[in-house]
Formats: structure tokens, sequence, C-alpha cells
């Protein structure tokens, strides 16, 4: 079994991610902890092989507890969950060796994916003392996987889109119940208007959104979009 702490300071959020690491095979939760300080703690006398960890905590934010976890040489893996999406966090957890990095709010699908991915690598490292770049491809990219998910869901993205960008852009969407415009979707998921603008026209032409033509005051009409249900 793949041993993991949970480092979460939302009590309901903890449950959730419990329940849905329970779901996976082959892994456990040894530990739950309400901060860094204790998720610290748990990592020097339990040893996990993984950690979830929240980045907005008290005492210790994530980023600040990964630093340590590095600095003290743990060999524990990190999957960052968390509802932080700007860039320098990311990047920051990306630089300091996160395996994987997963904004709320998601579903049980991509935390599933995440583990099943950190799994088939936790087993090749047990069982090899080398491993190809294909087998280091198929761990971290699934690139047939991911490809056949796009062609099936929206047909093959147009140059310059990325599938991370729009994932995050229908997450946002499906938060909402009523139409907005590109500007308040960009101000909602921190991307520039005139980028989003080019997803949510995409979306449009796949049939993914609906488009509500707002004609106010003078000037030009403004495009409102609102995800379809179903």
């Amino acid at each position: 079994m793949i041993k993991v702490v949970l480092i979460e300071d939302d009590l309901m959020v903890q449950e959730v991610n419990r329940q849905f690491v329970d779901q996976v095979n082959g892994f456990q939760v040894v530990g739950v902890a309400n901060n860094g300080v204790q998720g610290l703690e748990l990592i020097r006398e339990l040893k996990p092989d993984l950690a979830l960890v929240d980045v907005y905590m008290p005492d210790l934010d994530g980023l600040e507890t990964l630093l340590k976890i590095r600095t003290e040489a743990h060999t524990v893996d990190i999957i960052a969950i968390t509802a932080a999406s700007d860039m320098e966090t990311v990047r920051s957890f990306i630089q300091n060796g996160a395996f994987d990095y997963i904004v709320k709010p998601f579903k049980f699908e991509r935390i599933k994916k995440s583990l099943e991915n950190y799994r088939a690598f936790y087993l090749r490292l047990l069982e090899k003392e080398s491993i190809s770049q294909k087998e280091l491809d198929e761990i971290f990219f699934k690139t047939e996987e991911i490809e056949s998910e796009i062609k099936e869901d929206y047909g093959v993205l147009p140059k310059g889109l990325n599938q991370l960008t729009l994932d995050k852009i229908i997450d946002f969407l499906s938060q909402c119940k009523e139409s907005l415009s590109a500007e308040s979707v960009a101000e909602g998921v921190g991307l520039a208007r005139v980028t989003v603008r080019r997803y949510l026209d995409f979306l449009e032409k796949c049939g993914k959104v609906e488009l509500d033509i707002y004609y106010g005051g003078i000037g030009r009409p403004i495009n409102k979009y609102l995800l379809k249900r179903g």
C-alpha cells in the first residue's frame, strides 16, 4: 500500500480527500494534519510515500511546508490540492518537485487520474533500476489517453489552445448559474480577456456553451456565455 498523509486545514475538504483516496486501489491514508507544522511532524514520524498538500493554511502554508520537506531531505512526494491558481504559486510548487497540481474545485476523476499516474511511477521505481523515456512519457503525460479524451469531447484542439486552460474555464463556468461576459470569465479565472474569448468561442462552436447577445445602451452588444448542462 502507498502511504498517504493529508495536509489540509478545512475539515470538510479533509474528509472529501480522504474518501477520494480510499476509493483508489493501492492507497491508504495514514495521517491527517490541519496545517503545515502538524504535517511536517507526521511526515517525520510516519515517513509516508505521498502527501496531499493545501496552500492556504495557518502557521505554515503549503509552499513553506514543501520547502521545509525538501530542506530536511524527506523522500515523500507531493501533490498540491488547492484553490491557489496564480502562476507564481504553481511554478514554485513545480520547481520544488511537486508530482502534480490540482486546482479546487475538482472532480473525483481528476484526483483518481493523478493517483493512478503516481502509482504507476511508484511501482516502476520499485521494480526497475532504470526507466526508458517512453515509460516516463506514459507516466507523466499519458499522451494517448489525453489525446483520445480531447478528440472524444471536443475534437482536436485548435493551435494555441491548451487543455488545462480549457478545463479551468469549464470548471469556472460550471459553477455559474447566469451567463457571463468574456471579461467576467477572465476575471474569474485570472486570465486575459482576449485569451478567454478564444476559448469561449471554441466552446460555443463545439456546442458546449450557450451564447446570449446582450443589447444594452449605447455601444457594441455584449456576448455572454453559459455552460450547457447535461
